[in-house]
């Protein structure tokens, strides 16, 4: 969908990777690997969203380091768009409503790396009915056209999880 409004499919690309994970930094030739697109082609977005003060460089080393500008008047509105177009707001919501005693609930693996591969990997912590939470993933692939892979464990297991796959995560709700 967003790629009716933004014809640059790169362009598209640093978005959802800048803005569904605002504290990720990456360099050109990451970027440029990662999209199996051209330097050049990454090269020339990257100023384009600089320009427009949605992104900011640090230099380090001989690398130029490249994250969203979260002081952008629009930032709110932009990561709330990337959040809708890639279904995770609305899988939250419904899934947390509906499972009982809810800790936290955590987005890993690809879509926490800023990557969009169409497979969104969650982690609820707290004492879920593991069988509920299956249909409401299966309601919720449905309604957003995407695989989920959805994974209960206790606060403790997420703890040691993290610890030994030193993986980027982020914390998509919390009961507090």
């Amino acid at each position: 969908m967003l790629e009716a409004l933004i014809t640059s499919k790169t362009r598209v690309r640093l978005l959802v990777k800048f803005f569904l994970n605002p504290t990720m930094k990456a360099y050109l030739r990451e970027l440029a690997s990662e999209f199996e697109e051209s330097t050049n082609s990454v090269r020339l977005e990257l100023n384009r969203l600089k320009e427009a003060g949605l992104l900011e460089s640090e230099a380090k080393g001989n690398l130029v380091m490249y994250n969203a500008k979260r002081t952008h008047p629009l930032f709110p509105e932009i990561k709330s768009i990337v959040s809708k177009i890639t279904g995770i707001d609305s899988i939250i919501e419904s899934v947390i409503q509906r499972l009982g005693s809810v800790e936290h609930a955590y987005l890993i693996g690809d879509y926490a790396k800023g990557k969009d591969s169409g497979i969104i990997d969650v982690v609820v912590t707290g004492s879920i009915d593991k069988k509920i939470l299956q249909e409401l993933i299966e309601k919720a692939e449905d309604l957003i056209s995407r695989k989920i892979r959805a994974v209960s464990m206790t606060s403790n297991e997420f703890d040691q999880y993290t610890k030994k796959q030193k993986e980027p995560f982020l914390l998509l709700w919390s009961k507090e």
